[in-house]
């Protein structure tokens, strides 16, 4: 008989509006208690963010991140969904190694969402162990972390416990590791295809009035307001798919059930930013086709948002076809506004604020010289601020991102020409820096991180690595080898779910 966690005199502020809704929505759930547990990285700055008191030192709060106690306000839930998965519709999903602990209110008036990653077993589990190796915590946290720094609407992490338990996996054993995550919310369009294979238009109602409520309060009184979800939902999405890529970043498993409706990036299983430029790059070890490449981000964005809008059709239009043109109408906008954004953004990243007409050849001329010669992204559009003056000789360190530097060196006079009629230098150059980073979440330094932590129990690179990724657009002279892109031997080109 498994053991149920006595709860903490620790009292963390905690609400649950999630399980105010029916029972149907949700299943209560225990954390399963485990030994050998060690705070290994506790984000002090967040947990003031929240309006948490609690520091390291705090008595029981290792053992309730560790789902040994419970804070007492605690409400401990998994929640219902189902998703397509790489395009094939699985029914029931849920948190099968995730528990909803509850809200906190933050000071600032917001509403996030405590939840404990690989904290045991849940009615949705599946057969599965519900624990997570600490690997997969460790790279949550990190990249997690660095998306918001990085500006990007993210999920967060709050601490790394390492639990002394020996995961199973297929690859091997691994330590395990229990992830503190906080969200805005934690509904997802998996949420909604949940209760229409069910045909339960009763439940796809009240969610969606949840999450008007929760996220989108401004369209509460509309008329149309749930036209205006679905539409507001669609805006959300593609402005992060835009994000992702102007930085980039590879989801690596954009499935229904992981697109999250608040419009954050949400769980970070085989993620990855790209080192040299490549728009078919993939890197998750599961998406052999190439479903969710770089490239094809929009498009699948695109995909699960038909998803959403058919589970709401019956919200949207008084018949079938007056619902899928609002479907269209949908997708028609988030279309149109991924596209501006995408333009927007990486005209920025070449210190272009007011776009011509030939200012996407211009861009589309470096991303095939950086394509062709295999340049890094995230330093292409770092280095290039240096160059902004006509005239100016190419820096070594700018030279060294291509094999063939002469053919580069021609695109760059078109390109101070251009940006003479833009602004002054020095205002291009500041812009520029302020939104190309220095320093993102490399593969190669993540996973040295995780096999210190996994083979030496050495968290050291895990804390430098968090420090160093709170300045993503800072220069660092004391850690400038971290934001070099990896040697060919040290690339890795492989991530895997931490499922």
């Amino acid at each position: 008989m498994e053991k149920t966690p006595a709860v903490s005199t620790l009292k963390a502020g905690f609400e649950n509006s999630f399980a105010a809704l029916p029972k149907k929505f949700y299943e209560p759930s225990m954390p399963e208690p485990v030994h050998g547990i060690v705070l290994q990285k506790y984000n002090q700055k967040l947990s003031r963010e929240l309006g948490f008191n609690f520091t390291t030192e705090t008595p029981e709060l290792a053992d309730c991140l560790a789902g040994n106690l419970i804070f007492s306000d605690a409400t401990p839930i998994a929640m219902a969904y189902a998703g397509h998965q790489f395009g094939n519709f699985v029914p029931q999903l849920g948190d099968g190694r995730a528990i909803l602990l509850g809200e906190k209110i933050t000071p600032d008036g917001k509403r996030l969402n405590i939840q404990l990653k690989g904290s045991g077993r849940t009615r949705f589990s599946r057969g599965g162990d519900g624990k997570s190796p600490l690997g997969p915590v460790i790279r949550e946290y990190l990249v997690s972390e660095a998306m918001h720094r990085l500006g990007v609407p993210t999920t967060r992490a709050l601490a790394i416990v390492s639990t002394g338990e020996r995961i199973l996996r297929p690859d091997g054993i691994h330590p395990g590791g229990i992830m503190t995550r906080v969200a805005s919310g934690l509904v997802r369009v998996g949420s909604f295809e949940y209760f229409a294979a069910r045909g339960d238009d009763e439940a796809i109602h009240q969610l969606a009035d949840y999450v008007i409520a929760l996220h989108y309060p401004d369209i509460l009184e509309k008329k149309d307001r749930y036209r205006q979800l679905f539409s507001s939902v669609a805006t959300r999405q593609a402005r992060l798919v835009a994000k992702w890529m102007q930085l980039g970043f590879i989801h690596g498993v954009m499935n229904t059930d992981n697109t999250s409706i608040s419009g954050e990036t949400i769980d970070y299983g085989p993620c990855a930013f790209m080192d040299y430029y490549d728009p078919d790059m993939v890197f998750s070890s599961i998406d052999t086709m190439g479903r969710y490449r770089y490239a094809n981000q929009s498009r699948i964005m695109k995909w699960n948002l038909r998803c959403l809008g058919i589970c709401l059709q019956t919200l949207l239009g008084k018949t079938d076809e007056e619902a899928m043109d609002v479907i269209d109408a949908g997708l028609a906008k988030f279309e149109q506004e991924f596209l501006w954004a995408q333009k927007a953004g990486m005209l920025q990243k070449i210190g272009i604020e007011k776009p011509a007409d030939q200012d996407s050849s211009l861009l589309g001329e470096l991303l095939a010289l950086m394509q062709n010669q295999k340049a890094d992204f995230t330093l292409t559009f770092r280095y290039l601020a240096d160059h902004i003056k006509q005239g100016s000789d190419m820096t070594p360190q700018f030279q060294a991102l291509f094999n063939e530097p002469d053919a580069v060196a021609a695109w760059l006079k078109s390109w101070q020409l251009r940006l003479a009629i833009e602004n002054s230098p020095e205002v291009i150059q500041a812009k520029m820096n302020r939104i190309n980073p220095l320093f993102i979440p490399r593969n190669h330094r993540i996973n040295k991180a995780i096999e210190d932590a996994e083979n030496k129990d050495d968290f050291s690179q895990v804390h430098l690595l968090a420090n160093v990724y709170e300045n993503p657009f800072t220069e660092q002279p004391d850690f400038t080898d971290y934001a070099q892109a990896p040697a060919g031997e040290e690339r890795v080109t492989r991530t895997f779910c931490g499922t």
